[in-house]
């Protein structure tokens, strides 16, 4: 007796959400509950204006990513460039994408 057959393994749950930053840098990213199971695997990109911007995921659950962004300015020392200690960027357009594990 042989089987055959093909199987598809079932699709991984995506979510994409937009947010903007608040006055302390952090965009906060909400999770329609049972959306995700654990916390998801989130890529995240900045929309912003010129100028230099990093971001990080400072909390990741099942339920909420909060984002933080910083900006910095960039200073030239004996004409080498470096960037100053950042600062929270409020109004910053985060975009995420969030996958379940």
């Amino acid at each position: 007796m042989t089987t055959a057959g093909n199987y598809d393994a079932p699709q991984r749950r995506v979510e994409r959400a937009t947010a903007v930053t608040d006055s302390n840098g952090v965009a906060t990213f909400n999770w329609g509950a049972g959306t995700f199971l654990a916390p998801p695997v989130v890529s995240v990109a900045l929309q912003a204006g010129a100028g230099f911007r990093s971001s990080r995921i400072s909390a990741n659950t099942a339920a909420q990513t909060q984002v933080t962004v910083l900006a910095s300015a960039g200073v030239t020392i004996l004409g080498i460039g470096v960037l100053a200690v950042g600062t929270p960027a409020a109004g910053v357009t985060v975009h995420a994408h969030a996958v379940a594990p």
